[in-house]
């Protein structure tokens, strides 16, 4: 394992403008040479600050997503034991965990308040709207890995950083998504092209701000439904905005939000796997895909070569004992010959998601949504499409279900299936059968973004994923239950100790450890 920074300075504006220093949300101490630029000088190379805010959203993967999030959603597992005692058995390493909290203000945040100084608001406020897009889809995965967060208040002070509660965070975010939309509705219905200043410089749309409205409207729709058990309410009329929103959703895979890799930056799965070693498939994608016989497999992996699962798409149990790299290594990996190459962009949300939650929207009988059903198979079916493979029979497969775990080398990791659920919807189950079957083809279409997966499985409970086989969390973490939160750094008491202390006391909710439930994440039934 290596610890890197995914992000590469772009040009004149990322040097000058956009220069730091160590500090994480003290945006104001943040050194700049004030003498370099005038504010419509740096308006006009505004530009390439955007493409490293796009790369920053996986800034450090690694040790920020991939040995945490990503397993704990069931999607990885890496064969490498680091430690005795790591995330992936529920010690959590705070030298891992604090870049996913760390990072996003140093690289998205803190940059985003220096393009706001620039005078962009007035000037260009089509290209403020992508900043603060790109702030709320960084910031919404901070929040969701560790619950309340410095938000509101993040840039005013120099000693001391008042967190937010989640309910007032997220409520933050769906007023910054209405400064977003605005503002690139006002520039669309005023030009004559889709097309902005930001051109190539912007690695996901080229420039085009319809796809940016639509990503917009998308991001509400996903934010609203994570905080469904919590804020009903709130869920449901933030849905509905999105649902009638002008602009629209994404729809088919062409609008799918990705960005391409630029400035020698290699695609993060391709680093920890190809390149690394570190990375293999979770036995809880394997049985699924392979007991669904799904066509999308072979595009999403590469079967094992140890001669134990060799030409099998076996994976690793999350929290098993690994005596040696050696042992597991030759699993299940992500497919980085022909999917995952070094080259190949990396996603931030897809069409097919969602699809799935409008499928959920209409299940909750909520406006706009269309029909369950009909949403729940475009959303399969434009999963198949970003993929390029045929959906042939498995729309109407109502008997294939999740397969047994067999681990050839320690039957102690084997287990049956846990989950009983088919393909083929039926109209005739209840609501809570028909959001598993959404929530498994919903989990089975993000690929690979663990972030959401884990998220989505706090949220709802599915699917049904294999528990850690051996939990070293001291009982802080129910085994049953699973991981729910990651704890906050080591840094903020050292740094932000008031703050970070008031906050775990009065808006946590519970202990500052991983078995603490967010806020959105409420333990009653989802119907």
């Amino acid at each position: 394992m290596k610890k890197y920074i995914s992000i590469r300075t772009a040009g004149l504006f990322a040097a000058v403008v956009l220069a730091g220093s160590s500090c994480t949300k003290n945006f104001e101490s943040y050194n700049t040479n004030q003498g370099s630029l005038n504010n419509s000088q740096t308006i006009a190379i505004l530009p390439t600050a955007y493409g490293p805010l796009q790369q920053s959203i996986y800034s450090n993967y690694q040790i920020a997503q991939n040995l945490s999030a990503d397993a704990f959603g069931g999607f990885m597992m890496s064969p490498t034991p680091f430690k005795a005692s790591y995330d992936l058995n529920y010690f959590l390493v705070d030298s891992w965990d604090r870049t996913g909290f760390v990072d996003q203000y140093n690289l998205v945040m803190a940059p985003v308040a220096k393009i706001a100084a620039t005078g962009v608001r007035t000037a260009k406020p089509e290209l403020w709207a992508v900043a603060l897009l790109l702030q709320v889809e960084a910031m919404h995965r901070v929040t969701d890995r560790f619950g309340p967060i410095p938000y509101s208040k993040a840039g005013t002070s120099i000693t001391s950083i008042a967190y937010d509660s989640q309910k007032d965070v997220y409520g933050l975010f769906f007023k910054q998504l209405d400064t977003v939309t605005a503002n690139l509705n006002a520039y669309l219905s005023s030009r004559p092209t889709d097309t902005s200043s930001l051109g190539a410089n912007d690695l996901v749309y080229q420039g085009h701000l319809d796809k940016w409205l639509k990503l917009a409207n998308s991001l509400r729709l996903r934010l609203a439904m994570r905080i469904v058990k919590a804020d009903a309410a709130t869920a449901q009329a933030q849905a509905e905005k999105a649902l009638s929103a002008p602009g629209g959703l994404l729809t088919t895979s062409a609008d799918d939000a990705k960005f391409a890799q630029s400035g020698g930056r290699n695609n993060d799965i391709w680093l920890v796997t190809a390149s690394y070693g570190d990375n293999c498939l979770n036995a809880a994608l394997t049985t699924y895909m392979t007991g669904y016989s799904d066509p999308r497999l072979p595009k999403y992996a590469t079967p094992g070569t140890d001669p134990a699962v060799a030409g099998k798409y076996t994976g690793i149990r999350i929290g098993i004992n690994i005596d040696s790299k050696d042992t597991y290594k030759g699993y299940a990996t992500p497919n980085t010959a022909t999917t995952f190459t070094q080259t190949s962009s990396q996603y931030l949300m897809t069409a097919a998601e969602v699809w799935f939650l409008k499928a959920e929207a209409a299940l909750r009988g909520w406006a706009g949504a269309g029909d369950a059903k009909t949403d729940y198979e475009t959303g399969i079916t434009t999963s198949f499409q970003q993929w390029g493979v045929s959906a042939g029979g498995y729309l109407s497969d109502a008997t294939s279900k999740q397969a047994d775990y067999v681990d050839p080398k320690n039957a102690e990791n084997n287990s049956a299936a846990l989950s009983s659920i088919t393909i083929q919807w039926d109209a005739a189950a209840t609501n809570e059968v028909k959001l598993e079957r959404i929530i498994t083809q919903k989990w089975l279409a993000i690929f690979p973004d663990g972030q959401e997966a884990w998220a989505e499985f706090r949220r709802t409970g599915y699917p049904k994923l294999f528990p850690v086989v051996n939990n070293m969390s001291g009982g802080t973490i129910d085994t049953k239950t699973q991981i729910r939160r990651l704890m906050y750094p080591q840094s903020e008491y050292t740094s932000n100790g008031a703050a970070v202390t008031s906050a775990v006391q009065s808006l946590l909710g519970g202990p500052d450890n991983g078995g603490t439930r967010l806020w959105w994440d409420v333990n009653k039934a989802n119907f």
